[in-house]
């Protein structure tokens, strides 16, 4: 699954009608560059393959003074129902930048989904940390470099780091705070 794919599907969502050009604007607003690969060329290449595939269309040209007019574009019933996918998808991921792209639209959702999600993930990145944690004892084998256990620990520690964050963000959706859907 592609992060940049879910942000600009997201935020367009959020903004509709809107022109690549804003799309940027607010993901750098979000400082996205720090915590994704999204990239300027990235996103107006989400932008022309999601059209290309029916899920956004244009929706006319805005002029701009700084140059030729912007295409506007719109989140289609495709693009919405890629956008659920997309959202269920990261949501359990223990990838960094899918799930960050989830949480940053999961004011898009019911509280019962996002929460029933949220804890399938935490599953996810508990298992991780087990399987990791398991390897330990075997490392340094035979034909493993000796660092393969320091590796092994680093994962171990960051798996385990995200199934604990994943339960305090359980517990703030738990206790009402964020805006959901419902």
């Amino acid at each position: 699954m592609s992060a940049v794919r879910l942000l600009v599907l997201g935020v367009v969502r959020r903004q509709q009608p809107t022109h690549g050009y804003a799309v940027r604007r607010e993901l750098l607003s979000w400082r996205a560059e720090t915590w994704t690969n999204v990239k300027p060329g990235s996103i107006y290449h989400a932008l022309k393959q999601l059209t290309a595939e029916g899920k956004l269309e244009t929706a006319g040209t805005e002029a701009s003074a700084e140059g030729p007019g912007r295409t506007l574009f719109t989140v289609t019933e495709a693009g919405e129902a890629e956008f659920r996918v997309l959202m269920d998808l990261a949501l359990v991921s223990v990838d960094m930048e899918e799930l960050g792209a989830a949480i940053a639209f999961m004011d898009a959702l019911p509280r019962a989904h996002i929460l029933a999600k949220l804890r399938e993930q935490q599953r996810n990145s508990a298992a991780v940390r087990d399987a990791l944690t398991a390897m330990i004892p075997e490392f340094p084998g035979r034909h493993e470099p000796p660092h393969a256990t320091d590796l092994l620990e680093l994962w171990t520690g960051v798996f385990a780091n995200l199934a604990g964050w994943t339960g305090g963000l359980i517990a703030r959706l738990e206790a009402g705070e964020y805006r959901t859907t419902d």
